[in-house]
């Protein structure tokens, strides 16, 4: 089913539904999909995302295969 036949079929039945509180949580619900809200960053994720950049730009790096690696021996180790 495509995504205009899914949102159509939808439609047809949300317009049969009289019970008040279960729209008003399906509204919440689209609403949270459909929000232009801007999600606020703490002061410790911003901290974390500063201290993240600089570590990239220090060098301070691994690549994904290195921490495979890593890890694989540490739980190896266990």
């Amino acid at each position: 089913m495509s995504t205009v036949e899914l949102r159509n079929s939808i439609i047809e039945q949300l317009s049969q539904i009289e019970d008040v509180s279960f729209l008003n949580a399906l509204r919440t619900i689209i609403a949270s999909k459909v929000s232009d809200n801007v999600y606020e960053l703490s002061d410790f994720q911003k901290e974390r995302i500063k201290l993240g950049r600089q570590q990239i730009k220090d060098g301070q790096t691994i690549s994904n295969e290195d921490l495979q690696k890593e890890i694989d021996q540490w739980l190896n180790s266990k």
